[in-house]
Parts: structure tokens; C-alpha cells; sequence
């Protein structure tokens, strides 16, 4: 009894053995998925900024803006009314037209309903209307044919009426990547020039054509679009358009596709714009 007492107590100590080397956390599991989130949200962002236009891209703005002002006019204070009061000009929006090279004096004239502006803006819109109405009616019998129009879009912008015609799959406009015109665009340019005589106003014409598929370089889109605009302009002129009508000639190349593949057929396209004299009061086109 003598010798267990004076032994020495037995310890047993337990190791805790933990495989796979021990448990690091899920932190970087959050951080990763951040990271691929933003990155889906970058490239979502730049998608957007190709595929919309300048007034689209205005309006997603204003969608996302909390201090979208409530008046057209813009005024020196912040309120409803711009800086303005109730009493001024019968609380009547001005439209300052600015000077310009045609017009050396700054107009304000009203554009209230039954105003001298709104008379004249709203018989400027009836007449773009009517050239509109007219475009689209040229079918069956008449000058152009259904075969012709499809190669034919118009619109109603702010800037104007907007007659936009393109390449469609086998019947482009131009021979090959070069500014030699087709008879289908004569025929085209011609039914153009008859139908906007019912109007006076200005003319733009502005080229656009296709990305190419490769990196060239150097990159001969400017240059074609900017002699296909031409080009129109001369074909406007010698089936009677007037020359002092032709504001602006203008070349895009490649940067303002209407698809998403900027290789599209379709890009390649010239807009023959009937410039507006007035701003609607509305801003719409």
C-alpha cells in the first residue's frame, strides 16, 4: 500500500486532430462573389452605353435623377416655377431660339397654345407629317414600288423628320466598300427629293457605314461614310433639290450602329434629315 501511494497519478492527455488543415472561414467566398457581381455589372454598364441612344441614355439619367426639374424652361432658382412667378408672361413658357448666323436676334416669343410660335411649330409638324404620309404611300403603281421602300425608314425626332435608308441582303445601296451609287439609290434619292418639296425646311445628310469584321490599320470607315453622305448630297442636288437648302453633310464611319453586331448589313445606311426651324414646346419627336 506504501509503494501505490507514493506512485505517480497517471495523466492522460486527449489530442484533438482536425483534417483537411483546420477551417480558414468563408470570407473570401463573399469577396469573390462581390468582385464576379461588379464585374457583371461593369460589362452590363458598357453593354447598355453601345446598345442605346443619346435620348435613351437621357432618360435612363432622369430615371435614376430624385431632382428631375419640374418646368422646361429653366429659371434662375430651384422651385417649381424655375425663378419665375405666376404672372409672368401669363405663365407662359418662353422658347429662346438664341443667335444664330441665319437669325442675329435672340427671339422669346410665346409658345403657349394659340401663340404666333405655336401656330407656327404646329404647321411645321402637320407638313413633316404630310411628307412622312406621302413617303410611305409610294407603293404599287407609283414611282417607288414595295421592292424600293423596304429599303426605307421614317421617323419623327426632335431634330426632324428623319428618312433613313439602308442595305438590305442583297441590294446595297452602294457597289462594294466604296461611295459609287447603285440605281436602286438614285431611284430612292429621287423619290426624296419629290416628296420633301412639300416642305422648305434645311437638309442634313449623314453617312454611316459597318464595322469591318477585322482590326485594319487604317481605318477606312470615315472616309466611306463621309463620301457616301457626299455623294447623296449630289444626287439630292441634281434631281432638283435646291442648294441652299443642304445644311450639313456629315460622316459617322462605324460608331453609331443600329444593331448590336456593328458588322451588321443593316449599319450601313444614310439618313436624309428635314430639318425642324422650331423646338416643339414638348420636346418630342
Amino acid at each position: 500500500m506504501a509503494g501505490r501511494g507514493n506512485a505517480a497519478p497517471v495523466v492522460i492527455k486527449r489530442k484533438k486532430v482536425v483534417g483537411g488543415g483546420g477551417h480558414h472561414g468563408g470570407a473570401w467566398k463573399v469577396a469573390y462573389a462581390d468582385f464576379v457581381t461588379a464585374m457583371m455589372a461593369f460589362f452590363l454598364l458598357m453593354w447598355l452605353l453601345n446598345a442605346t441612344t443619346e435620348k435613351q441614355r437621357k432618360g435612363l439619367a432622369d430615371y435614376f435623377n430624385p431632382t428631375i426639374p419640374l418646368n422646361r424652361v429653366s429659371g434662375g432658382g430651384d422651385g417649381a416655377f424655375g425663378g419665375t412667378n405666376v404672372m409672368t408672361e401669363e405663365t407662359l413658357a418662353l422658347n429662346g431660339s438664341g443667335a444664330t448666323a441665319s437669325d442675329a436676334l435672340q427671339t422669346t416669343r410665346s409658345v403657349a397654345e394659340g401663340g404666333p410660335l405655336s401656330d407656327e411649330i404646329a404647321a411645321e409638324e402637320a407638313i413633316l407629317r404630310e411628307v412622312e404620309r406621302r413617303l410611305s404611300a409610294y407603293t404599287g403603281e407609283s414611282m417607288v414600288s414595295d421592292r424600293l421602300l423596304r429599303h426605307v425608314v421614317t421617323r419623327l425626332s426632335d431634330e426632324g423628320l428623319v428618312i433613313e435608308i439602308f442595305d438590305v441582303e442583297g441590294a446595297a445601296l452602294f457597289r462594294d466598300d466604296t461611295a459609287e451609287p447603285r440605281q436602286i439609290l438614285r431611284d430612292l434619292v429621287a423619290m426624296i427629293v419629290e416628296v420633301s418639296a412639300l416642305a422648305t425646311n434645311k437638309v442634313a445628310v449623314t453617312g454611316h457605314v459597318r464595322a469591318f469584321p477585322v482590326i485594319l490599320r487604317d481605318d477606312p470607315t470615315w472616309a466611306m461614310s463621309t463620301a457616301r453622305a457626299e455623294t447623296v448630297r449630289s444626287l439630292l442636288a441634281m434631281q432638283g433639290m435646291e442648294d441652299l437648302r443642304l445644311q450639313r453633310v456629315t460622316g459617322y464611319a462605324d460608331r453609331r450602329p443600329v444593331t448590336i453586331d456593328h458588322t451588321a448589313l443593316r449599319n450601313n445606311r444614310i439618313e436624309v434629315t428635314l430639318l425642324r426651324r422650331h423646338q416643339r414646346p414638348d420636346g418630342g419627336g
